[in-house]
């Protein structure tokens, strides 16, 4: 496998509500919570992390480490300490493109 591929870092599911969906995946998997607010959560498994958002705060995406995410808008500065710029694919989908620091 290359190195020079990009990285998906998270998808990011539509929840109703975070402490409930967090406990059912903390129930039935191994998994660490890596932040938790009232309108998303980061859980980080071996291989990818799981955002669980709140549809009406945040859009479910795909979240991808690119060295391109500039070349498609400004970069946002978010809590956790990313910077990324969200897209929409040709069907709609929700694509955050984000930059390694």
């Amino acid at each position: 496998m290359s190195s020079s591929l990009d990285t998906v870092d998270h998808v990011a599911i539509s929840v109703n509500e975070i402490p409930p969906a967090l406990d059912w995946y903390r129930r039935h998997f191994n998994c660490e919570v890596l932040y938790q607010d009232d309108t998303w959560a980061l859980v980080q498994f071996s291989n990818i992390k799981l955002a669980l958002v709140v549809a009406s705060q945040h859009p479910p995406h795909l979240g991808f480490f690119t060295p391109k995410a500039g070349d498609f808008g400004p970069l946002k500065a978010h809590r956790d300490g990313t910077k990324s710029v969200y897209i929409t694919d040709p069907a709609g989908n929700s694509v955050e493109l984000l930059e390694k620091e």
